[in-house]
């Protein structure tokens, strides 16, 4: 097993008719100046939206693409196909459960979620039916919901939640036999509903914090009452487009967030919170990012190596926690970074 640091970069794009499609999975070893292409064993033309790193075992890969999971024992330069019984979904998240990593979940385009207790060997269905807020499912809304995000309890381990775009945060008491959205008749339009994240503190169990296109949220009470967590607006709407947000590894009292003006536009940021969420500061990176930041990844072994990436094409990591940064190497080609992982 190799020692060496790498992070990992995923290019997708929306999956709705019409929208612009880059494909691709690459990687660079830690003070290496160029990315390698990774395709050995993953499908023609790989569109990645998801990608996680074994938390005990860092050359074990998974990565979510347009036909299902694919795993890496190599630290991806060789995959294979994940036997979930899925018909080849696309796949937009991954969860290893906080309490037990043998127990991971994989989230689909159109909210499915399937469950494995074997580290991957066998997988079953999770009956996701709920309703959705009607806003959502009106005539000229988009009718897919995609499971950006999924998040366990680690003092409760059957409390789950899944992140929902566009259709709210959706939560289950019971291991995902049975499934509840929370959001249903709080919203009167879809903005508020648009999930792209969610968190079960570690830090404060029982709080739990939600983004998406309307900025942050948070609920004290485990999901059952939410209020809106004011940070600085930056669209003409009055809000911040959140889109990513991670703990960091061993330290849940410091939180990251990834967030923009909007889906598009030439302003990316990064919040961080050193206090639990109690609150956030605007990082300053020592340079400007000139798109939204749409993707985080830290590394669990090394904490303070955390890298983020723009859905254009922009990559930047910090080896010190984030006190100082620096912009890795372009991508060979593409540049709508779905997925972003480090090892």
């Amino acid at each position: 097993m190799s020692n060496e640091s790498y992070v990992f970069a995923g290019l997708g794009g929306e999956t709705a008719p019409d929208r612009e499609v880059h494909t691709g999975l690459y990687r660079i070893a830690e003070g290496r100046e160029e990315w390698e292409a990774l395709s050995n064993g993953l499908p023609e033309a790989p569109e990645i939206r998801a990608l996680t790193v074994h938390p005990r075992l860092p050359n074990v890969i998974f990565a979510g693409t347009q036909n299902g999971p694919y795993r890496s024992d190599d630290h991806g330069a060789h995959w294979g196909k994940v036997g979930v019984p899925d018909r080849g979904l696309p796949v937009w998240s991954f969860l290893f459960h906080p309490r037990d990593p043998d127990v991971m979940f994989v989230g689909y385009e159109n909210c499915e979620i399937y469950r494995s207790e074997d580290a991957g060997k066998n997988w079953e269905p999770l009956p996701v039916s709920v309703r959705f807020p009607d806003i959502t499912t009106a005539p000229g809304a988009n009718p897919v919901k995609r499971v950006l995000m999924m998040a366990a309890s680690e003092t409760e381990p059957d409390l789950l939640y899944a992140a929902i775009e566009v259709g709210g945060i959706i939560r289950s008491t019971d291991g995902g036999a049975c499934w509840e959205n929370l959001s249903e008749g709080q919203y009167v339009n879809d903005d508020t509903v648009d999930m792209h994240g969610i968190l079960a503190s570690r830090w404060r169990p029982g709080t739990v914090y939600s983004i998406g296109r309307a900025g942050m949220f948070v609920s004290p009470d485990a999901g059952d009452h939410w209020k809106h967590v004011p940070l600085e607006p930056l669209n003409a709407k009055g809000m911040i487009y959140c889109r990513d947000i991670r703990e960091v590894p061993g330290n849940s009292r410091k939180i990251w967030v990834s967030a923009g003006a909007d889906f598009q536009s030439d302003t990316g940021v990064l919040l961080y919170s050193r206090d639990g969420g109690d609150s956030w500061e605007r990082v300053d990176m020592g340079l400007k990012p000139g798109a939204t930041m749409f993707k985080l990844a830290c590394d669990e072994r090394h904490p303070n190596r955390i890298s983020c990436a723009t859905n254009g094409g922009e990559i930047f990591s910090s080896e010190d926690a984030g006190e100082n940064w620096h912009s890795l190497p372009a991508l060979p080609e593409g540049r709508l970074i779905y997925a972003l992982a480090r090892t």
